[in-house]
C-alpha cells in the first residue's frame, strides 16, 4: 500500500479551524491516538518581537489538543513535550510561545524535555551511527507520538521538517554530540527509537532562510500523514527541492524508515501539489558556505579549510560554519547593522593552510576542535593545534553539561583572558550557536544579546525554574 500524505488549505491561525482539519486528516488516514500521547511541536526558539515566526504556533498546537481529544478515546495521558534550542529554558519558549494558555486551557501535561530523565535507548539497524542513543524517558515511553514541525527551511540540512524535528527531542548534554557533520546520520538515528504516529505540520506561515530568525513566507497549508518520509518527500517537492539532495531524508528512506519516490506516495487533500507548488516558486533557503554568505560589505570575513571526516571534507554543513550563520541572524534581531557595527574578526574554521593576512586592528576566532592553523600573527608565530575527535573516541556516556550560566561564565571568562590577545580558540565540536554569540560579542566588542532587557530577567528566572525541576525529577523520576 501507498503512504498518503494530505496537503490540505488553512490560511489563517484559528484554532477551531485548525483542529477541523486535523480532525478530517485523521479520520481519513485512519489514525487513532491511544494510550500516553505526547505532541512534540517545533518550539526551538519563542518570542512575539526576537522570534515571532520559529516555532509551531500556539493556534496550530491547540487545534491539534482538541483533535486529538476528539478522537482518542483510547488515550490515556495527553501532554506536550518539547526541548528548546540554544540552550534556553523550555519553559521560557512555552510562555512566549502562547503555549501556556493553551496546556491550561485544555487540561494537558507540559514536559519540558529539558528537565526529564534521559536513558540509553539501543540502536540496531547495521548502518546506525552509534549502538545507543539517549533520549527523555517520557519519549522512550511513550505510545502515540504527534509530531508538529514547523515548516521551515534550515541552513544546514536544507528544510527542517517531520524527521528533523526530532533533534528537538534531546536536552544540550546529548544533543550536541554528533551535531556536526554528522548531523544527518543522527537525525535518521532517532527514527529507531520511536516513530512519529501522525505528522500535522504548520506549514500555514512557513519559515524561510534560517532556523532561528525565519522569514514569514504565507503557504497557506496543514501537511498531514503517518509516515515521516512520506510527508517530508512531499514537503520537499512543495519547495521544488528534490527530496534525494535532503540527505537525512534519502539516509531514512535507505534504512526503510519510508518512502523517497513520490510515485509511491498517494497525495491527497484539498490543496493540489501543482496549485501549491506554484504558490512557493520564491520560497527561499540559505544554504550557503559561511566563507561565501558574509561578503566584503560587513566587518566578519570567514576562512574555510579541510574538515576530518572522509564524508565531508570540503564542508561541515551541520557544526560550526551554519552556528555562526544562525548567531549573526540573532544579533541582526537585537541590532540590524552589527556586522557594519562591530571590531573587524577573521572566523577561521578546519584545517587552513594558507596566510590569514589580516588587516590592522582585525582579531581571530579559530573555532572548533577541528581547527587548525600555523603562521606570522601580529608579528608573532602562532600555531593552533587541532584536538578534534572520532566519533569511536567520543563517549557519549561522558558528555560535558552544556547549561546555560556555566557556559556563558566560562565563554566570557575564556574572552577575558584573551582580551590583549589577537586571537581566541573556541574548543567544541560543534562550538554551538549560543557560544558564537558569546565570542562574537566579546571579539567584535558588540553589546551580547544575553543582557538584553527584554529577555535577561525572564530567561534567568525560567533557568532557575528549570534547575530545580531538573534536579528533582533526576532524583525521584
Amino acid at each position: 500500500m501507498k503512504h498518503r500524505v494530505l496537503i490540505m488549505r488553512c490560511d489563517e491561525y484559528r484554532a477551531d479551524a485548525i483542529a477541523g482539519i486535523i480532525k478530517e486528516g485523521m479520520e481519513e488516514l485512519g489514525v487513532k491516538p491511544f494510550g500516553k500521547t505526547l505532541l512534540k511541536p517545533n518550539c526551538v526558539a519563542a518570542h512575539p518581537e526576537l522570534f515571532p515566526h520559529a516555532f509551531t504556533r500556539a493556534e496550530f498546537l491547540e487545534g491539534a489538543i482538541l483533535a486529538m481529544k476528539a478522537k482518542g478515546e483510547a488515550v490515556t495521558e495527553l501532554g506536550v513535550a518539547e526541548r528548546s534550542g540554544i540552550t534556553i529554558p523550555t519553559r521560557w519558549c512555552f510562555k512566549n510561545a502562547g503555549y501556556d494558555e493553551v496546556i491550561a486551557r485544555n487540561r494537558v501535561r507540559a514536559t519540558y524535555l529539558d528537565e526529564m530523565k534521559h536513558v540509553s535507548v539501543e540502536l540496531k539497524h547495521k548502518d546506525r551511527l552509534r549502538d545507543f542513543i539517549f533520549v527523555p524517558k517520557p519519549i522512550a515511553e511513550c505510545d502515540f507520538l504527534v509530531n508538529l514541525p514547523k515548516f521551515k527551511a534550515h541552513p544546514w540540512t536544507r528544510l527542517t521538517l517531520a524527521l528533523k524535528n526530532y533533534i528537538g527531542l534531546q536536552d544540550d548534554r546529548h544533543r550536541l554530540v554528533d551535531h556536526n557533520s554528522f548531523l544527518e546520520h543522527k537525525i535518521v538515528d532517532l527514527q529507531e527509537v520511536v516513530q512519529s504516529s501522525f505528522i500535522a505540520i504548520d506549514a500555514i506561515s512557513a519559515g524561510q532562510k534560517m532556523m532561528l530568525t525565519p522569514t514569514p513566507f504565507h503557504m497557506g497549508a496543514i501537511i498531514m500523514g503517518s509516515n515521516a518520509c512520506a510527508v517530508d518527500t512531499v514537503g520537499c517537492h512543495i519547495v521544488h527541492v528534490k527530496p534525494q539532495d535532503l540527505v537525512h531524508l534519502r539516509m531514512a528512506a535507505e534504512r526503510g524508515f519510508g518512502p523517497l519516490d513520490l510515485s509511491d506516495i498517494e497525495v491527497g487533500g484539498d490543496f493540489p501539489l501543482d496549485e501549491i507548488q506554484e504558490r512557493c516558486t520564491e520560497f527561499q533557503f540559505c544554504l550557503e558556505r559561511v566563507d561565501r554568505y558574509f561578503g566584503p560589505d560587513g566587518n566578519l570575513a570567514c576562512s574555510v579549510g579541510a574538515f576530518p571526516e572522509d564524508h565531508s571534507r570540503d564542508y561541515c554543513w551541520g557544526g560550526c560554519p551554519g552556528a555562526l550563520q544562525e548567531a549573526v541572524h540573532i544579533f541582526r534581531v537585537y541590532y540590524p547593522d552589527i556586522l557594519q557595527e562591530m571590531k573587524k574578526v577573521r572566523y577561521v574554521v578546519g584545517k587552513v593552510e594558507a596566510p590569514l593576512n589580516l588587516e590592522d586592528g582585525e582579531r581571530v576566532l579559530f573555532a572548533g576542535d577541528c581547527t587548525s592553523w600555523q603562521g606570522n600573527l601580529n608579528g608573532e608565530k602562532l600555531a593552533i593545534a587541532g584536538s578534534y575527535r572520532t566519533r569511536a573516541e567520543v563517549d557519549a556516556h561522558k558528555t560535558r553539561s552544556n547549561d546555560m550560566i556555566l557556559k556563558i561564565v566560562g565563554q566570557l571568562w575564556e574572552c577575558f583572558k584573551s582580551r590583549s590577545s589577537r586571537h581566541l580558540h573556541a574548543r567544541g565540536c560543534p562550538v554551538s550557536v549560543a557560544a558564537h554569540v558569546n565570542y562574537l560579542s566579546a571579539l567584535g566588542g558588540v553589546k551580547n544579546p544575553n543582557f538584553d532587557p527584554r529577555n535577561v530577567l525572564s530567561v534567568n528566572w525560567a533557568y532557575l525554574q528549570m534547575r530545580l525541576h531538573r534536579f528533582w525529577n533526576h532524583l525521584f523520576g
